[in-house]
C-alpha cells in the first residue's frame, strides 16, 4: 500500500518541503549572524533542489529507473550557496540586510504553506479512493 505515496507527484512535495524546511534554517542563521562582523549570507538554491528531486540534472532528461536501489537521494546541504560578493552593506564587512532576509522568510513561508496545502490535497484524494473501496 506504502507505492501509492511513492509518486512522482509526492517526491517532489516532499523534497519541496525538505527544501523549505532547509531554506528557514539557512534565513534564519542569516537573522541571527546580521550583527556578526565579515559574515556572508547564505541562501539555497531551490531550482537545483527540485531539478535533483524530479531527477533532471542540468539540462538532460533524466533516465528510467527500474529499482529503488538506482535513486541517489540529494543531500540538499549541498545547495546552500554562500554570497561571497564583495558587495557589503555596512563597513563590517556583513552582507546581512535584515529587511530583506525578512521578506525572504515570509516568501518562504508562503511557498511552505502552499506545497503542506498540496500535500493535504493528494491525502485527502487517498483517503476518498480508499473509502470508497
Amino acid at each position: 500500500m506504502s507505492y501509492w505515496l511513492d509518486t512522482p507527484l509526492m517526491n517532489v512535495l516532499e523534497k519541496s518541503l525538505d527544501a523549505s524546511s532547509l531554506r528557514n534554517k539557512v534565513l534564519a542563521n542569516n537573522i541571527a549572524n546580521v550583527d556578526t562582523p565579515e559574515f556572508k549570507r547564505s541562501d539555497v538554491d531551490f531550482k537545483a533542489v527540485l531539478g535533483k528531486a524530479m531527477g533532471i540534472e542540468g539540462e538532460e532528461l533524466p533516465l528510467r529507473t527500474t529499482s529503488e536501489r538506482h535513486l541517489q537521494k540529494p543531500e540538499l546541504s549541498q545547495h546552500v550557496v554562500v554570497d561571497h560578493s564583495k558587495t557589503s552593506i555596512r563597513n563590517d564587512g556583513n552582507n546581512v540586510d535584515i529587511e530583506r532576509e525578512m521578506t525572504n522568510v515570509a516568501e518562504n513561508s508562503i511557498y511552505y504553506n502552499a506545497v503542506t496545502r498540496a500535500l493535504t490535497t493528494q491525502f485527502s484524494n487517498l483517503r476518498t479512493v480508499i473509502s470508497q473501496k
